[in-house]
């Protein structure tokens, strides 16, 4: 089922990787960029007109009411609002570990220069409606914002065919903490957060994932607003020893092959029979799955295994695709850890599946995909801060420093720069 691909030709599994990232297209760009400008220029009534157009819904008003969101707690089961609070808390304590703070530094001469620490002022999360409907990515999205101190979080997604919202995505957004909710979505969505409405008010930063024309819209706002990443189809990497349960792997590359048929599936492993019985238990496990046709596509177009002769050459690929998940199925996986330089995330050990991290390990699952992970990170507290430096000089400090000073502004003739300094000590 798995493409095998020899080891000394795994350029072959770089290229056709290559091939799944293809850029947004210039009529969806042109149709998303006619969408914004509408948004722009008609405000609230362009999204009450797009709400009616794509989602066949006429709505009277694009605020969730305090009303509506008491009432979803209540048609949620209660299994699954316990699983999200038990969530929830995880994810908190991760991301509380990951904040920042002020610092200064003292000088001779009355010298001293910091950096302070601050939140974005309002940030907008972009949730998907439709069959895709998932409250964990509320979370995800919603949770690192609260944790950095972001004082405004506005959540937008399209409405279902009665004009209600998902009763399980507004439970999350209640307990993740979000401000206000509005029933919209798609481009105008992603307009109205950008440039803001007569109801919504503009955002410094939009997050969270959506389709082709949110994903044409984050990239056209781009500038006006910060944005968190345009992110490419799923994909899983899992480097496997002997020790490692076919069963176990065969799961594990299949829950992210269902995604979409441009998901990503490796296997790197350094165990050739470990190769032919992870084979046979995917043949036999994707039989059993709702998404079968989606899987045979993605595992027959993007996805692959290659045997190598030790765990250290797994890992030197791996680097190379820089994954969005990697899984370490291997004996004593800490070992390896530190090799691991490119992946938005590990997952250590064959009882550690990438679920746990999609909904409940506490880990970001909004991950860099496309080999991004390279240069980015997952999402988390450093998304949703800004850092500002601060520089105390005294008049004798000044005067120490001048010639210097002096000397490097000229040098770069801006004569200006110098005058400044040479103003003041004049004096």
């Amino acid at each position: 089922m798995l493409r095998r691909i020899d080891a000394k030709d795994r350029e072959k599994l770089k290229k056709y990787l290559l091939a799944r990232r293809k850029g947004i297209g210039l009529d969806i760009l042109t149709q998303a960029q006619a969408i914004i400008d509408r948004v722009i220029m008609n405000q609230d009534a362009a999204l009450l007109a797009y709400t009616e157009q794509f989602d066949g819904v006429h709505l009277e008003s694009l605020r969730v009411s305090d009303a509506e969101i008491k009432a979803a707690e209540k048609l949620c089961k209660p299994a699954f609002r316990k699983a999200l609070q038990n969530a929830a808390k995880n994810i908190l304590s991760f991301h509380e570990a990951q904040k920042q703070n002020n610092y200064i530094l003292q000088r001779e001469d009355g010298i001293y220069l910091g950096q302070r620490v601050l939140p974005l002022e309002s940030v907008g999360v972009y949730v998907p409606g439709g069959r895709a409907q998932y409250p964990s990515s509320v979370l995800m999205n919603v949770i690192p914002a609260k944790v950095a101190g972001v004082s405004r979080i506005v959540m937008v997604t399209p409405p279902q065919k009665d004009g209600s919202l998902s009763p399980n995505i507004l439970y999350a957004a209640k307990l993740a903490g979000v401000d206000e909710i509005y029933k919209v979505g798609g481009a105008q969505a992603i307009a109205a957060l950008a440039y803001g409405t007569e109801t919504i008010k503009r955002v410094d930063k939009i997050v969270g994932p959506g389709n082709i024309y949110v994903a044409a819209a984050k990239k056209l706002v781009y500038g006006t607003v910060d944005i968190d990443m345009i992110a490419g189809p799923s994909e899983i990497l899992v480097v496997a020893d002997s020790s490692a349960d076919p069963v176990y792997v065969a799961a594990d590359l299949l829950s992210q092959a269902e995604h979409d048929p441009m998901a990503s599936a490796i296997l790197l492993t350094d165990c050739a029979e470990l190769a032919d019985q992870t084979d046979a238990c995917i043949r036999e496990q994707m039989m059993k799955l709702p998404k079968k046709e989606i899987v045979e596509d993605s595992l027959a177009d993007y996805s692959a295994c290659i045997v190598f002769d030790s765990i250290k050459e797994c890992i030197d690929c791996a680097n190379e695709i820089a994954p969005e998940h990697l899984e370490l199925a291997v004996e004593d996986p800490m070992r390896y850890l530190s090799s691991v330089r490119n992946a938005g995330s590990v997952f250590l050990g064959k009882y550690t599946c990438e679920t746990i991290g999609d909904y409940y390990g506490g880990t970001n699952h909004v991950l860099p995909t496309s080999g991004t992970a390279r240069f980015s990170s997952a999402l988390g507290v450093d998304a949703f801060i800004r850092k500002s430096s601060f520089l105390h000089y005294t008049e004798e400090a000044l005067r120490k420093a001048a010639d210097d000073i002096i000397t490097l502004a000229e040098e770069e003739d801006l004569e200006g720069h110098a005058n400044a300094v040479k103003v003041r000590v004049k004096a």
